[in-house]
């Protein structure tokens, strides 16, 4: 049973001229437990380091599976599981995305996702597996689930007046079911 946040490396075939890379193809997704279909892209860009967006997600019967990557600068991508009965409940994995690493941070319906950028002037895009619907639109704080955000001491981060004011972890009554894997460290 793999874990329901997957941390993904995709190759880079290079040469004199730069590389290339599959960033997703369904088969080799679908192989490694994916088996989601996407049907909208976003792109941010975020200008000043240490932009906090998050923790958000979407509720049923809307929620939606993210595939997220960081396609210029750098950023800290956190998902936080919010799985009614989850033995991890409240856990948290995170991993450093980067335009120059390539990775790219899958989080399935059930997680809160969030990132902090790390430098100026970052672009972060995602495939979603359904469409932006608001009236599901939902998010948790992010100072409320014990994330160790890496911010230089004394930072507060560069929020949007929507996230500063979602409620905290603690508050929420999650809608989302748990699918009986716990999450587990990022391999």
């Amino acid at each position: 049973m793999s874990n329901p946040v997957q941390l993904i490396e995709p190759r880079r075939h290079g040469d004199a001229r730069g590389w290339f890379t599959e960033v997703y193809n369904e088969a080799t997704f679908a192989g490694r437990g994916i088996d989601v279909r996407f049907v909208q892209d976003n792109h941010s860009l975020s200008v000043p380091a240490f932009t906090l967006r998050g923790l958000h997600f979407q509720t049923p019967p809307r929620g939606q599976d993210k595939l997220v990557r960081c396609i210029r600068g750098r950023i800290w991508d956190v998902a936080v599981d919010v799985r009614a009965g989850s033995p991890t409940y409240g856990r948290w994995v995170g991993a450093e995305l980067s335009a120059e690493n390539g990775r790219q941070l899958f989080i399935p319906v059930g997680f809160a996702h969030g990132f902090v950028t790390l430098e100026p002037d970052c672009e972060v895009t995602y495939k979603c597996s359904d469409l932006y619907a608001p009236a599901a639109d939902g998010g948790v704080r992010w100072d409320s689930a014990g994330i160790d955000w890496p911010l230089p001491a004394g930072t507060t981060p560069e929020l949007s007046p929507k996230d500063a004011g979602l409620p905290a972890l603690a508050a929420f009554d999650s809608p989302f079911p748990y699918d009986g894997r716990p999450l587990a460290p990022l391999a």
